[in-house]
């Protein structure tokens, strides 16, 4: 028997915040001072998925697939735009 678990993610707009008081603006997790760009640029780096939640226990995984999904659809509407 086969069981099939279906998980729903909340839309990266419920996780990634953007306030003046915070990280100068950029886009950052749940008002956290960690930004998009900082898991970006772990990732890009090679660290896992894992590495980046053992170092930085506030985060979950589903923090880290938003930081993309915005970076993702951010660079999608730049290139609509132009």
């Amino acid at each position: 028997m086969i069981y099939c678990i279906l998980v729903v993610m909340k839309h990266y707009s419920e996780i990634i915040t953007i306030d003046s008081k915070v990280r100068f603006e950029k886009p950052c997790i749940r008002g956290m001072r960690i930004s998009v760009y900082d898991i970006l640029g772990w990732l890009a780096s090679g660290m896992l998925i894992a590495e980046i939640l053992a170092d930085y226990l506030e985060l979950t995984e589903e923090d880290i697939k938003a930081a993309l999904y915005y970076a993702a659809d951010k660079e999608h509407k730049i290139r609509i735009a132009s």
